[in-house]
């Protein structure tokens, strides 16, 4: 292999936040304690990102496209087909995938709870097979995912994907009354799709209420909700974007996992990667550390902060980012040190514990490395890193900085 600037982005999902007053007037990652993140902004150069370019979802799918620099304003495809492609689903030319959450619905009709109480991948396991075995036919498939988040595809050229659809992040505690699907377009297509899934959303709602492993739950998984449609991606492949370069992707969620399948990246399985607090801290690192030696670019991604934000939960983001910084970053930079490797740390979208769903305020940014002088800012924080010399980076510009093309 050519010897090649090698970098490792970190990126901890959600964590940017605003100034609360319980934490003193500091946000979480400014409240919280991370030394590994300070070093890098500390020993580098900061700036900000923006990730969530106007006119697009204020999802993570756009968002990490956009870190990775595929520009998802020119092509993005829908969560959906993304998530599909992490799964190895293949969709033939006229397959609409669908990203599709088992939710809580309460019985006043408000969407309480996008996860159903983080709903264990076992106890989704068992509900996903039984919708399959119940509703599977050759108009629609259902197919299991990680906890909450699975999929549906809907096959024919008689529906659509240009569907207006609410985030279930994004709509807690709001009459699902107000979040229906909607046709974007006056094809019969498009109205076909919104009639189908509201009448199979409807009958899945009745049968899951019915199902026991839902008996007696808190937040039952009694809805289903399909969202984010598309057909089968197009994107281009990583090394044809950066000159030959190879790139790894390291997560728990498919919408990365299927990010790097798309773009030809390695995805590095982990065992024990649960999304969550409980994921595998040591076998990403592991991982990042084995995958470095073979590509130039390695993205380690960790879902637990965004989750913890999404939930309203502080005392479990703190938590979240510092088991982060402590288990991800120091040590990964430790067993590096001394290396060329070049590092980043960024999230990939705001999630404000207050709001509780994503906003579209550029990301703080940090990368650190040899060919980097210092500049004034000590640690890596939203208020700080915008007074760093980076400046705003945008499209493709921060992997074309990490491996200095």
């Amino acid at each position: 292999m050519k010897n090649y600037q090698k970098a490792i982005i970190f990126l901890p999902d959600g964590m940017a936040d605003d100034r609360l007053p319980e934490l003193n007037g500091k946000s979480p990652l400014e409240f919280a304690h991370t030394p590994g993140m300070d070093s890098i902004a500390a020993n580098g150069i900061n700036g900000t990102f923006l990730t969530l370019p106007d006119g697009l979802p204020t999802s993570s799918d756009v968002a990490n496209m956009s870190v990775l620099g595929f520009q998802p304003e020119l092509n993005y495809p829908g969560r959906g087909p993304i998530e599909a492609a992490s799964q190895g689903i293949e969709l033939a030319d006229d397959d609409v995938a669908w990203r599709c959450n088992l939710v809580y619905v309460s019985n006043d009709n408000v969407l309480r709870d996008y996860s159903a109480g983080h709903l264990s991948d076992a106890d989704s396991a068992i509900l996903m097979a039984a919708l399959k075995a119940e509703f599977d036919s050759p108009d629609v498939t259902f197919h299991h995912g990680v906890s909450y988040r699975n999929l549906l595809v809907l096959h024919g050229k008689k529906f659509s994907d240009k569907i207006d659809y609410q985030k279930p992040d994004s709509s807690q505690d709001i009459p699902v009354a107000q979040l229906r699907l909607k046709p974007l377009d006056d094809s019969p297509e498009a109205a076909y799709t919104v009639a189908f899934l509201e009448e199979l959303s409807l009958k899945a709602a009745e049968f899951l209420a019915a199902h026991p492993l839902n008996a007696d739950r808190p937040a039952p998984a009694n809805w289903i909700w399909p969202w984010s449609p598309g057909y089968r991606p197009q994107m281009q492949m990583f090394s044809e974007r950066y000159n030959g370069r190879t790139g790894a992707v390291i997560s728990a969620v498919d919408v990365i996992k299927g990010l790097g399948k798309c773009t030809g990246m390695d995805v590095v399985e982990v065992p024990g990667a649960t999304g969550f607090l409980d994921t595998n801290y040591a076998g990403k690192v592991a991982a990042a550390l084995e995958a470095i030696k073979n590509h130039d670019l390695v993205y380690v991604h960790l879902e637990a902060i965004d989750e913890c934000s999404h939930l309203g939960d502080l005392k479990l983001k703190l938590r979240a980012i510092e088991e982060f910084d402590a288990n991800i970053v120091v040590p990964i930079m430790n067993a590096l040190q001394g290396t060329d490797c070049n590092f980043a740390v960024l999230p990939d979208h705001p999630v404000p514990i207050k709001l509780r769903k994503h906003t579209t305020v550029p990301v703080p940014l940090a990368i650190c490395g040899k060919n980097f002088a210092a500049d004034e800012v000590k640690c890596f924080s939203e208020t700080l890193a915008p007074t760093g010399k980076l400046g705003l980076l945008s499209k493709d510009q921060l992997v074309r900085t990490l491996l200095e093309l």
